[in-house]
């Protein structure tokens, strides 16, 4: 061991004979950081008391007034029990060597003293001593780094506005303080004996990511990853049991293989505003039924589907008796009210498969998929009648309306339905109103 290690002991040096004592004590000066010396063992054993947290070995003789050297070693090891024990003999009869032994002894220099022996007698007997320090210290130290780098990851993952865990696909191994908040939630240990694994907090939900699509695939993060990223949608509820919608973003952990990163944007508000913007720009704003544009959409794919696979496809065009008389006589408002009525006579009548549309002003369209020409007409004279007998609006209004009905044939485009359709309602129209009309 290097002697520079000398320079961080502080002895206890206990030596009867003044001459001795002075002689080595102040050569062990200039080596040591500190030597402490008593005269015999009381006296050391008093000075070890005062000094034990700075005293790292004791260094003494054997034959001392008072108190020889062993049995002050002796009262010693009750205090510290491990503290090194080197003593200046010039016995070696066994039963010296007994007392050494027994008494703990870590080894010895003989008399007269040699320096360089009793220096390597010193590094022999603190090597162990030292080696364990520093590997106290070296412990502390990675503890330390170990902390501070836990520390600096937690202050980072706090530090994001997302919900950030990190998992390594078998359980959560960190989250930041935004995911503890969104469960309010103080201990994170306690909370991962309940859930284990980031998809266990998904709501099975259409449209949404759910653990029931993710059992199906070997590495689920792969497959959450190679989603389109409106697609990477998840539905998940707080502590409140409030839903929220988050967009996820996968990424891997520092290089590290099987460790993700999982970031979790809460965009409820923003979906809520697709959805709505969405509703808007596919229904009437005042009846609820779906515009002309989004009834072009479904129009198209519906009568291609009725080709492709021989379905029957069945059309049913509406309009409001004398709806310009309530305009004129009663005003708009009381005009807008009965459209409204009659949109919701219109939905309570129909499946949840038909489509309703407000064609344009007092018109409306209703497409059938898999409908016939008899079961449309059934529809249409099912509304016509709850219509004739209700009693719409403040005003005690009885409204009727006139139906044009027919069936898609194979020659059929999309303008050629329709206009077949159209030419039946007004057909019913000039025929006296309150009517069906159903043709082919």
């Amino acid at each position: 061991m290097n002697k520079e290690v000398l320079k961080d002991i502080s002895v206890l040096y206990v030596e009867d004979e003044n001459d001795v004592r002075e002689f080595t004590s102040k050569l062990l000066s200039s080596l040591l950081k500190k030597v402490y010396t008593a005269s015999n063992g009381l006296e050391g054993l008093e000075i070890f008391k005062e000094n034990k947290e700075d005293i790292d070995l004791i260094i003494s003789d054997i034959n001392m007034p008072k108190m020889n050297g062993l049995e002050m070693c002796e009262n010693i090891r009750k205090i510290n029990n491990e503290v090194p024990l080197v003593i200046t003999s010039a016995h070696n009869d066994t039963n010296f060597l007994k007392k050494a032994i027994d008494v703990g002894v870590n080894t010895y220099a003989m008399k007269p003293i040699d320096l360089y022996q009793l220096i390597e007698s010193i590094i022999k007997a603190m090597e162990p001593i030292l080696l364990k320090r520093k590997l106290i210290e070296l412990n502390l130290s990675l503890e330390s780094k170990i902390e501070q780098e836990i520390s600096k990851i937690k202050s980072i993952l706090d530090a994001q506005d997302n919900i950030i865990i990190v998992t390594n696909k078998e359980e959560i191994t960190n989250v930041n303080k935004k995911f503890l908040d969104f469960f309010n939630i103080n201990n994170f240990d306690n909370f991962i004996s309940n859930k284990k694994n980031i998809f266990d907090f998904f709501e099975e939900e259409f449209g949404f990511i759910t653990k029931e699509q993710i059992k199906k695939h070997d590495c689920w993060v792969k497959y959450i990853k190679d989603l389109h990223e409106i697609d990477r949608i998840v539905k998940i509820k707080n502590s409140l049991n409030e839903e929220k919608i988050f967009a996820i973003n996968v990424d891997y952990y520092e290089n590290k293989d099987d460790y993700y990163v999982f970031s979790l944007t809460d965009i409820t508000k923003l979906k809520e505003k697709s959805n709505l913007l969405e509703y808007q720009a596919s229904h009437d704003k005042l009846t609820g039924l779906f515009n002309r544009n989004k009834f072009d959409e479904i129009y198209t794919k519906e009568l291609k589907r009725a080709k492709r696979y021989k379905n029957n496809l069945s059309m049913i065009l509406f309009d409001i008796d004398n709806f310009k008389y309530v305009n004129d006589t009663f005003g708009h408002q009381i005009g807008d009210e009965v459209l409204k009525e009659i949109s919701r006579l219109l939905t309570n009548s129909i499946r949840e498969t038909d489509i309703s549309v407000r064609w344009g002003g007092e018109e409306f369209l209703i497409l059938l998929p898999q409908t016939d020409l008899f079961g449309a007409q059934a529809v249409a004279e099912k509304l016509r009648i709850n219509i004739r007998n209700e009693v719409i609006t403040q005003k005690q209004l009885n409204i009727t309306a006139s139906f044009g009905v027919t069936q898609m044939k194979e020659t059929d485009d999309e303008n050629l339905f329709v206009s077949r359709c159209d030419k039946l309602l007004y057909k019913a129209k000039n025929n006296g109103k309150n009517i069906v009309v159903a043709e082919e």
